[in-house]
């Protein structure tokens, strides 16, 4: 008997090692199933793409005309757009790519596009690849360093539980920027696809500005942006981003030294949104890759000095952020905050929250306040989070003072509100204790126009 039990025992220690052996494959192929719906990502079967997602991620979803059919050459193509779409081929004449280099052909609209009319494709960065080997490979690279990053901004964008509820013109504008993943005149635009205008920090803050990342303002706040806006039209920008070439740096001058086409390498603080230890060993290679970088115009010493700067400002922000995150955890705590979770409405794809419904605060939120209904101090905190601090972080990084002060003072307001609020919260529950009297608001939040139209639309 006892060699039977032991026996038995054996065989039930087996068990969670066959369900784990199982249970890896048969995931892979959930996310794959997943991901061959209409839509793209990890919610591909719960949404459908609007036309204009062709133009803003053409590998996924971008399909040829067929109003014209036939095989036609480079010649051909430029003949009929010259009277088609005479900007495009405008553009093209101006670009290198018409200009054959001794000894080549010039580039014609079939390289990008293919030669046969009911298949073409628009070019993605593999596509550039063909030719622009060692670029593709470095902005490839990015993806190692993780979120964000331009190479996994699409990826960012649509494996996102809100892209399957956010209404469509939303989540469409939400591509237009991502799209830098996907395409490559995100940057240089085409047909010129001119590495001069790149250069220039509008080519940047098309995309790189408002309240999330104010690059725009804290740039042309600094004295580097004040140089550019007064004498920068001046200036030779077909030279590469190399020192002395430029009176002042631009987003390119810096985040893509020497041209470079990686600009996740250098992030000490990861842009903001997290706080992390400034002071390990990957970021001590990332600082003497900045301090190589400013000592082009300034000095080693002067510039290892500004980011010691910028890391006494993250570290007064998160004092702050902290403060009115334990404020928020306490009245969770207290069940005090409404609606709390259970009683908030779930994304379409919420499966683990149904079960258990988790509250968090912070950089693991994410934007999750930015999108639904949630307690007005959880939002105020939000703003404070992803808006003021945020312009404080991009001010000290950019080198405008006056920016820094004006952002930690809207989070001094900010925290001072989140304060008041939860005092006057607790003196609520305090009521709500003293008459035994709680409403459920959770009909409120998961009801209402909103929500169904969404539902029907998506």
């Amino acid at each position: 008997m006892a060699r039977s039990g032991k026996g038995n025992h054996v065989q039930y220690v087996w068990i969670p090692v066959i369900a784990a052996l199982l249970a890896v494959p048969l995931g892979f192929m959930y996310v794959s199933w997943n991901k061959a719906g209409e839509g793209a990502g990890l919610y591909s079967r719960q949404w459908q793409p609007d036309a204009v997602f062709s133009y803003w991620n053409p590998g996924e979803f971008y399909r040829s005309v067929d109003t014209v059919q036939g095989v036609f050459s480079g010649e051909q193509c430029v003949q009929c757009h010259a009277a088609v779409t005479p900007g495009i081929v405008k553009d093209w004449r101006l670009s290198r790519h018409s200009t054959a280099a001794p000894g080549k052909k010039p580039v014609y609209c079939l390289s990008c596009h293919g030669d046969d009319h009911q298949d073409l494709h628009m070019p993605t960065p593999d596509v550039c690849a063909g030719c622009h080997a060692i670029q593709h490979s470095q902005f490839v690279d990015e993806k190692r360093y993780g979120f964000p990053s331009h190479a996994l901004a699409m990826e960012r964008a649509v494996d996102a539980r809100h892209f399957v509820d956010k209404p469509k013109p939303e989540v469409t504008s939400c591509l237009q920027c991502h799209s830098v993943a996907t395409k490559c005149d995100s940057c240089h635009t085409r047909h010129r696809f001119s590495a001069a205008e790149a250069r220039r920090s509008e080519a940047c803050i098309t995309c790189h500005s408002g309240p999330p990342h104010p690059d725009d303002e804290t740039f042309f706040a600094s004295a580097h942006g004040k140089i550019y806006r007064q004498e920068g039209e001046n200036w030779d920008w077909s030279k590469p981003l190399r020192k002395g070439n430029y009176k002042s740096p631009t987003c390119a001058y810096c985040h893509m030294a020497e041209g470079k086409h990686q600009v996740a390498d250098k992030s000490i603080w990861k842009f903001g949104i997290l706080e992390i230890n400034p002071d390990t060993s990957a970021n001590e290679v990332r600082r003497r890759a900045w301090i190589k970088v400013c000592s082009d115009c300034h000095e080693a010493g002067w510039s290892r000095d500004r980011l010691e700067e910028l890391d006494t400002e993250r570290k007064r922000a998160w004092r702050k952020l902290y403060e009115a995150e334990d404020l928020i955890k306490d009245l969770r705590s207290e069940e005090l905050l409404y609606p709390a979770a259970g009683e908030r409405p779930l994304y379409p794809v919420d499966v683990i929250e149904k079960l258990w419904p988790r509250e968090r605060i912070g950089f693991y939120e994410g934007q999750a306040s930015a999108f639904y209904n949630v307690s007005p101090i959880e939002r105020d905190y939000f703003d404070m989070w992803y808006f003021d601090n945020l312009g404080a972080y991009k001010g000290a990084a950019h080198g405008a003072p006056n920016f820094v002060t004006a952002q930690h003072q809207k989070m001094d307001q900010a925290l001072k509100s989140i304060k008041q609020q939860a005092k006057a919260l607790r003196t609520a529950g305090e009521q709500e204790r003293l008459y035994k009297e709680r409403v459920d608001p959770s009909a409120l939040w998961k009801q209402g126009e909103y929500t169904e139209y969404n539902k029907e639309h998506n």
